[in-house]
């Protein structure tokens, strides 16, 4: 099976659930995987078009986008909304994982950019995180999740 090329978007202060999803990654008793788009190491600069630069240039590889949604994701427009303009631009598939454990869209946390657009929302969870990132396809508008099916299916 090809693995799916992604990018994951998220909030400074959520770097830590990003770090776990790499461990899920590395875990052999946990499903998980992907081929993580992401920057290989921390750029440090200030030069925010410099910075840009080299998040397109990884978008740009990716078919597949998770914007990690926390308590303050909505407010981060600098980067996390710029990653996921350019992520609609390419047409990658827009997965929004709600770190609250939500299993559908949030109006109180979700980036007004993923919102209506045809993204699903799960929960942060590996096994439905790996189904969305295999199964889903973007549809044209809406906001989807999935049915509680899928996830007894899943053994949640």
């Amino acid at each position: 099976m090809v693995l799916p090329r992604t990018f994951v978007g998220f909030s400074s202060t959520d770097i830590g659930m990003y770090r776990l999803m790499l461990a899920w990654k590395q875990n052999e008793n946990i499903d998980f995987n992907f081929t993580n788009c992401q920057l290989q190491a921390e750029i440090h600069s200030n030069d925010e078009a410099y910075i840009k630069r080299k998040c397109r240039e990884r978008i740009n590889l990716a078919g597949k986008y998770i914007m990690l949604i926390g308590t303050d994701t909505r407010f981060k427009y600098k980067y996390v909304r710029w990653e996921a303009e350019v992520a609609i631009e390419k047409g990658c598939t827009i997965i929004g994982v709600n770190l609250d454990g939500s299993r559908q869209m949030k109006q109180t946390t979700c980036p007004p950019i993923i919102r209506d657009m045809g993204a699903i929302f799960v929960p942060y969870s590996p096994k439905i995180i790996q189904y969305a990132l295999e199964n889903y396809q973007m549809r044209e508008d809406g906001n989807y999740s999935y049915k509680e099916s899928v996830y007894s299916k899943l053994g949640y």
